[in-house]
């Protein structure tokens, strides 16, 4: 099963290691791929290889996640009390709650087409205005979160194991 890089918050600390997952993938797919071969000669790289590579590549990774967990939890934003691990899990959850309330209002802002008059008139059943101003303000702390991260992913240094 390929790595997640897309949600996994210490990925969000560190995106230099996106190469190093997609290296992972790659080698872990290659792997796969090469473990059912035709009655041909032998193919130039050897599953055995591959997997080698692959299961090296998962070790460096494993340990790259643990220096940047550690790092995440002692390390602080500039308030000096917040800790990045809280201020990622912060971050997620705004962009969760945007995203709900962005799928509802596209949802009740959709209008249906009406064939004739006979036909019942779909209405919202909330109030969009309301909601799309929660909407700004949610992204206005998730932007003001996420500046903050990046202030302090400059200034903080990875753990050594």
């Amino acid at each position: 099963m390929p790595l997640s890089s897309a949600n996994s918050c210490w990925l969000h600390a560190n995106a230099s290691l996106c190469p190093l997952i997609q290296l992972a993938n790659a080698s872990a797919r290659a792997t796969i791929s090469g473990s059912r071969v035709p009655d041909l000669p032998p193919p130039p790289s050897l599953p055995q290889e591959l997997l080698d590579e692959t299961e090296r590549l998962i070790s460096e990774l494993e340990g790259y996640v643990r220096r940047i967990n550690r790092t995440n939890l002692s390390a602080t934003l500039a308030d000096g009390e917040t800790t990045l691990t809280d201020a990622l899990a912060r971050r997620d959850a705004l962009t969760l709650r945007y995203g709900t309330l962005k799928t509802l209002v596209s949802t009740a802002s959709d209008r249906l087409p009406r064939y004739g008059r006979a036909e019942i008139r779909i209405l919202p059943a909330v109030e969009v205005g309301p909601l799309r101003r929660r909407m700004d303000e949610l992204a206005r702390q998730r932007r003001e979160l996420d500046t903050a991260i990046q202030e302090a992913n400059w200034a903080i240094d990875l753990m050594e194991d």
